[in-house]
């Protein structure tokens, strides 16, 4: 899984049938380590129910497919949102 933060929401006239009704967001991928851009922005559909600025995390290829059995494959999907995350070593010096 990576993290993201969603930047926007992507509109469109016309559409594939069963994209009706589905958000498509316009993320930008994130380094887990420092929450630092990772590469360009992306669209990806979400299946998480959520809103603008959050942190969430996402899947891409085969597994953004499977989120969404009854879409056409779709190349990413928002799994999540992230409440919070750690990078470092939690368990201290030993």
């Amino acid at each position: 899984m990576k993290c993201a933060r969603i930047i926007g929401r992507v509109f469109s006239t016309r559409q594939y049938k069963t994209l009706e009704g589905k958000r498509l967001l316009l993320i930008q991928p994130l380094r887990w380590e420092d929450g630092r851009p990772s590469g360009d922005p992306i669209v990806a559909a979400d299946a998480a129910g959520t809103g603008s600025s959050e942190f969430v995390y996402w899947v891409a290829s085969r597994e953004a497919a499977v989120a969404f059995p009854d879409l056409p494959p779709v190349d990413a999907a928002i799994l999540g949102i992230i409440e919070g995350h750690q990078v470092k070593d939690f368990r201290g010096a030993a």
